[in-house]
């Protein structure tokens, strides 16, 4: 499994951002691995279509991907808490590290502070 994070989403349903065709190449490199979001993350990348009036097109397109929304955990709270303050992340970023933690799975990111906490922390970073 590969945790994304926004960075990834937002740049594929984007055609005009800069990572536009390094994120086409990472998902469809990544077919055969089950893809997953934390729902922060999912909430995130929807802002900007929302504000566009094009969250159905953002939405179609994350189902076409296959995208799993992996919940935060009612005990989550203590552990974000402590990702923030030791890796110096921001909130978003500390639950994609946290969804990768509890599923086993590798992250997906275009941050690169986030790619190098995941390292830190014995987490695969997957690139393309």
């Amino acid at each position: 499994m590969i945790i994304l994070d926004a960075s990834i989403l937002i740049a594929h349903l984007d055609a005009t951002d800069f990572h536009h065709d390094r994120a086409g190449l990472l998902l469809t490199a990544s077919e055969k691995e089950d893809l997953a979001a934390s729902v922060v993350t999912m909430a995130e990348v929807l802002v900007g279509p929302s504000r566009a009036g094009m969250v159905d097109h953002a939405l179609a397109a994350l189902e076409q991907l296959a995208v799993a929304a992996i919940p935060i955990e009612r005990t989550a709270a203590l552990r974000l808490a402590l990702l923030r303050a030791e890796a110096g992340l921001k909130l978003p970023d500390c639950c994609v590290l946290l969804a990768a933690e509890q599923s086993g799975a590798a992250v997906a990111t275009f941050d690169d502070r986030l790619a190098r906490a995941a390292r830190d922390r014995g987490v695969r970073v997957v690139e393309r």
